[in-house]
């Protein structure tokens, strides 16, 4: 999978779904488990103090019975037989001096805490500590008491082995909460992309609709409640739009038929009236003009007309593989002659070959614009370049000239029908060339941006999906 699939996936609605739902489950997870930790580890703490205490107590009634001097033979017994590794007894004066202590040699550098020391002296209770065993990876839980004679008892117990026990619990509990993570990502993602399927099925009607199947509407199936409300109200939209655009298809035959007619027969009467030679020269020239301007809003009519249709989704665009390459190249034959008798440069900058999918008679129209304002707006001694980029998911032609440019006020509005900038009314046209260019683009699924600098010139990219 591409970087850029894989970005457009992080982008999904389905992906973000997933991605917190995934988290709150492993977030409530850990959470679940650290709660779960915590108790088994305070149980098994207590556990192991209740051990001591119960240890104390039996060390204190046997050195009560025998007396302190039986210390080393009766404690050495005990060391022995649970391991001088895992338990140690040290007995004390109220100093901290060491009368007497079993096999230190697995707790050396295990010292006696002074401040616990005091308290137990002035006749506190049992106190219980943790420490860390110098050159050992676990720790070890003391107890301190006090005897009837004064001296202090101190008995050590290793915590390797209920750090063993937790650790093994962390070593079960942790695969099983990486498979119940994996499971519920995967099961967020199918119930995300179940619950979305209803939003899929308006998204591909709507590009379906867009692409010229008007007919096209969205089936309603067995989904939540909110997703079939959706689908009701986009297919109602529909027909809404469907009954709009006869009706426009009906508004549009009748403007085509109650001005084209009318003109037709004026221009009729005007050109049979030239054709008569039997008026004056006058006369003459007023027919010719009449002519002239009944062509010019015969095709003002009929560009809007085509500009409405396209825009609406009436007119559908047959499409085939275009030759860029070629249809810019004939494109420029077209402009050269014009071109050289004011001494402009055209230069072409393409590929062998670049093809797109595309209506030919639409694309033509699209080039010969854009270059029939460029060649319009540039000056004697300038320069028009057409640029033909092949990108990985999309073609662009770019139009740049070294015109007069455009001021940033009328920039944003010269792809609206009949506008035209300050600088181009003195030139012949309807303003209406660059806005059937836009809808022609849109209908192809691209679109058309401007740049431009009032005295350097303007660039016009034309951007069409592969």
């Amino acid at each position: 999978m591409s970087l850029r699939k894989a970005l457009e996936i992080r982008r999904t609605l389905v992906f973000r779904l997933t991605f917190w739902y995934a988290f709150v489950f492993i977030v409530s997870s850990l959470a679940a488990f650290a709660v779960f930790y915590i108790v088994i580890a305070n149980v098994v703490r207590e556990r192991t103090d209740q051990e001591m205490l119960r240890e104390l107590s039996e060390t204190v009634s046997i050195l009560k019975s025998k007396g302190d001097d039986s210390f080393r033979t009766e404690m050495d017994f005990e060391a022995e037989s649970e391991g001088v590794g895992n338990i140690f007894f040290r007995l004390l004066d109220p100093a901290g001096g060491e009368v007497a202590a079993t096999d230190m040699t697995a707790w050396k550098g295990v010292g006696v805490d002074s401040d616990v020391l005091a308290r137990v002296a002035a006749g506190g209770g049992p106190v219980l500590k943790t420490v860390a065993v110098p050159g050992k990876p676990y720790e070890a839980r003391i107890i301190y008491g006090r005897l009837e004679s004064g001296r202090i008892i101190e008995i050590g117990c290793s915590l390797e082995h209920d750090a063993d026990f937790l650790g093994a619990i962390q070593d079960m509990v942790m695969p099983g909460i990486l498979v119940v993570v994996a499971l519920s990502t995967l099961t967020g993602w199918f119930m995300a992309a179940r619950a979305l399927a209803g939003i899929k099925d308006v998204t591909r009607t709507a590009v379906d609709i867009s692409e010229g199947s008007l007919e096209k509407r969205v089936k309603v199936q067995a989904r939540g409640e909110e997703v079939k409300q959706l689908v009701d109200a986009f297919n109602r939209m529909l027909d809404r739009i469907h009954e709009l655009m006869k009706g426009l298809r009906e508004v549009t035959d009748d403007i085509a038929h109650d001005l084209r007619t009318p003109i037709t027969r004026i221009r009729g009467l005007a050109e049979a009236e030239l054709n008569a030679g039997k008026s004056g020269e006058e006369s003459n020239k007023l027919a010719a003009d009449t002519v002239e301007e009944c062509d010019n809003l015969l095709q003002m009519i009929n560009t809007m007309l085509e500009i409405s249709e396209i825009e609406a989704g009436i007119r559908v665009l047959s499409k085939t593989d275009v030759d860029l390459v070629q249809l810019v190249g004939e494109a420029f034959e077209l402009f050269r002659p014009i071109a050289d008798e004011r001494e402009i440069r055209l230069v072409f900058h393409a590929p062998d070959h670049l093809s797109v999918r595309g209506n030919m008679h639409s694309l033509q129209r699209i080039v010969v614009n854009l270059l029939e304002n460029a060649v319009k707006y540039t000056p004697e001694g300038g320069c028009v370049t057409v640029f033909l980029r092949d990108d990985e998911d999309a073609v662009r032609i770019i139009f740049r000239d070294t015109g007069a440019g455009i001021s940033e006020e009328d920039l944003p509005l010269v792809f609206n029908r009949l506008y035209r900038c300050d600088s181009s009314r003195s030139q012949p046209g309807f303003g209406l060339g660059l806005c059937l260019a836009s809808a022609v683009a849109c209908a192809h699924g691209g679109h058309i941006a401007a740049e431009s600098k009032l005295g350097e010139g303007s660039t016009f990219t034309v951007t069409l999906p592969r």
